[in-house]
């Protein structure tokens, strides 16, 4: 492998993209565990707004979050489309809906831009960075600040 681009690989950081509503996030790879089809959600009596409930995932309990509440976006409309991002956070395993999941993209430290400052306000620290494509916009989520109210 050529070193300029070995070198290159080891500074991007790589975010696993998806939509809520109709923005583009992004959340560090490291942090998905995996993909799945929504399952059977189990509702959860006197939950908050945001936890839709919680999913048996192969023996193991785990809340499913709507990531929409919890961003002040539309409420996530579960569909077909949807799917359950299992992510880690805060030491323990938690469901995310998400409308539609995207692709994996490597975002070098040069390529993210700071949030703008009308953005950077209490909400915005859950914003790790932006990224502009040629045709969209993601907004890069530091997940631990994102479902830091959540757990």
């Amino acid at each position: 492998m050529n070193k300029t681009i070995e070198k290159q690989c080891v500074q991007d950081q790589q975010f696993a993209t998806f939509y809520v509503s109709d923005v583009l996030l992004g959340i560090a790879i490291d942090r998905v565990r995996e993909i799945n089809r929504l399952s059977e959600i189990t509702h959860v009596p006197h939950a908050p707004g945001h936890v839709l409930g919680v999913v048996n995932l192969r023996g193991e309990v785990v809340p499913l979050l709507d990531l929409g509440i919890l961003l002040g976006l539309p409420n996530t409309q579960v569909s077909a489309d949807s799917k359950n991002m299992i992510v880690q956070s805060g030491g323990q395993l938690l469901g995310l809906v998400v409308d539609r999941v995207s692709d994996i993209l490597a975002v070098s430290q040069e390529e993210m831009s700071v949030p703008p400052a009308n953005v950077n306000s209490v909400d915005g620290r859950m914003i790790h960075g932006i990224h502009t494509l040629t045709d969209d916009v993601v907004i890069l989520l530091d997940i631990d600040q994102a479902l830091a109210n959540s757990q």
